[in-house]
């Protein structure tokens, strides 16, 4: 699409969400504009095996989109795809950080399993490139090995972003895993380029150039938008503005949480923080259905999966701090940082309007994919993810299609049923239990309560057992000295330990302990 057409169409597709703000038309207003009336020019599909475009948010909270029951955040879009999809309210994030999360998505392994346990400090780009998962097999490398042209257009934050990996043959990428959202520098072809306009329509534009020249298929794309990271400024102006009225009573801005990070500062209470994070995430959703557009302006849609998730959870106020698992110190496992949005969507194959109860996990991602695609998953009985097919198709009550899940970030872990989470923290503690059912909020932490002994007891043995049969003992993220800073270094070849992880030591030495 010429680039006059397209910011034309940006523009009036802004203009018209803008007009009809708050007049409870906002949906339908777009619904036209995406699905009638397009023109159905797509080519064959080859042997009609489905496309798939995963759009991946950075630190979208599981209740910041309209779908998620957040009626003062506008995604119409976002909720449009639900409505025509399934959508997962009990999808967790494997680590509440972007990094290691990004890479169980894409390895099926836990951070003990693959080696990143936090955001990844150093490593993006030369002189010091790190290619954090070496030596690991990513769905996107079976993808690319059965017949799919394998694109990304975004954020990548897994080392040596100069190089294209695993599969992929098309590589848009950020150079780090922060960004501005202005004149922003990106990677193509081997070179950091200042790239003019607004990011999350930078990165979509990518994205439509890489749909229109691959639509016949098959393909796949990741379009991982830095959105709603921080910063909170520098988004359209005038959707910023059109929260100037928003009471943001979903974001409660709570008394200071005892071990809230410095982070939370110059943000609580702060409107202007409120008012930049929604305007993200409604900038993201238009640019979603920008890509939901040009699906049906090919003819492309009805072969096409679409997934639509976030890296890791968020708080804005919620329980006393901003910002997800790295939000406090000791490093927390509240539900606002542990689930993500997630929805799956393709007309026929998937239920519409859907909500499945199963509780799921990133780590469940790479073998549902491919299930999901009839292609084999590669990975061995270190991988502790299973398909979620069945929860995705059926239209039946699936709540207890998996009945525990588990988290890590460093030292603290967490095992997490229907009805109770109990986090513990290695070595020394603090831990907690919650009571989910009579406490979702998690505010009554229950370690200290007699009556619950046993229950706490019971689930400490499973949370053992089960991290002893997924962990390799050279990644062990409970002897890491992770604590939020991020990671500086590849870890279980002679930079295990608090060398990889204290910002205070860039350059890791050798620990003769570990070697």
């Amino acid at each position: 699409m010429p680039a006059k057409e397209n910011e034309h169409r940006k523009n009036i597709s802004r203009r018209r969400f803008l007009k009809n703000v708050g007049t409870g038309t906002v949906a339908a207003a777009f619904a036209p504009a995406v699905f009638i009336g397009a023109d159905k020019t797509g080519g064959t599909q080859m042997e009609n095996q489905p496309n798939v475009i995963f759009i991946l948010t950075d630190d979208q909270g599981p209740w910041a989109a309209g779908c998620c029951g957040n009626d003062e955040v506008r995604t119409p879009f976002i909720d449009q795809l639900a409505s025509e999809g399934t959508r997962f309210p009990n999808f967790f994030c494997t680590t509440p950080v972007c990094s290691p999360a990004r890479a169980s998505l894409m390895t099926g392994r836990i951070p003990s399993a693959h080696g990143v346990h936090d955001f990844c400090r150093d490593g993006s780009m030369p002189p010091n490139a790190e290619r954090y998962l070496e030596g690991l097999t990513c769905y996107t490398d079976v993808l690319a090995d059965n017949g799919y042209t394998v694109g990304l257009s975004g954020k990548w934050h897994l080392g040596d972003s100069l190089t294209p990996q695993h599969g992929f043959s098309h590589w848009f990428a950020m150079p780090l895993g922060g960004s501005r959202y202005n004149n922003a520098n990106m990677i193509r072809d081997g070179r950091v380029e200042r790239q003019p306009g607004y990011l999350t329509d930078v990165i979509t534009d990518d994205a439509l150039d890489f749909i229109s020249k691959n639509k016949e298929g098959p393909f796949y794309l990741s379009v991982n938008y830095n959105a709603p990271h921080t910063p909170f400024n520098g988004h359209p102006k005038d959707i910023v503005a059109s929260y100037d009225d928003c009471p943001f009573k979903t974001c409660p801005q709570e008394a200071l949480h005892p071990w809230a990070g410095r982070g939370t500062n110059q943000h609580m209470g702060n409107r202007e923080s409120l008012k930049g994070y929604f305007a993200a995430i409604t900038a993201l959703d238009l640019n979603v259905g920008r890509i939901l557009e040009r699906l049906d302006e090919l003819g492309i849609r009805e072969n096409t999966l679409v997934v639509f998730s976030s890296d890791n959870g968020y708080s804005c106020g919620h329980h006393g701090f901003w910002h997800k698992g790295n939000g406090t110190f000791p490093l927390n496992m509240y539900e606002n940082s542990v689930k993500v949005p997630f929805i799956m969507s393709q007309p026929g194959p998937i239920p519409e309007g859907r909500v499945s109860e199963a509780m799921v996990s990133q780590y469940d991602f790479m073998p549902t994919l491919l299930d999901y695609l009839g292609l084999p998953d590669p990975n061995d009985d270190m991988s502790p993810g299973r398909s979620f097919v069945p929860a995705l198709t059926r239209k039946t009550n699936d709540a207890q299609d998996r009945v525990v899940v588990f988290d890590e970030y460093g030292p603290v872990r967490m095992i997490c049923t229907q009805e109770w989470k109990y986090v513990h923290r290695y070595p020394y503690g603090p831990h907690e239990l919650y009571d989910l059912i009579k406490d979702p909020g998690e505010r009554k932490n229950l370690i200290d309560n007699k009556s619950q002994k046993a229950l706490i007891s019971d689930m400490r043995r499973q949370m053992g057992a089960w991290f002893e049969r997924y962990v390799d003992p050279r990644l062990d993220g409970t002897r890491c000295a992770v604590t939020g800073r991020g990671q500086r270094a590849k870890i279980g070849n002679g930079n295990y330990g608090e060398d990889a992880f204290n910002p205070r030591n860039p350059k890791p030495r050798r620990n003769r302990r570990n070697m």
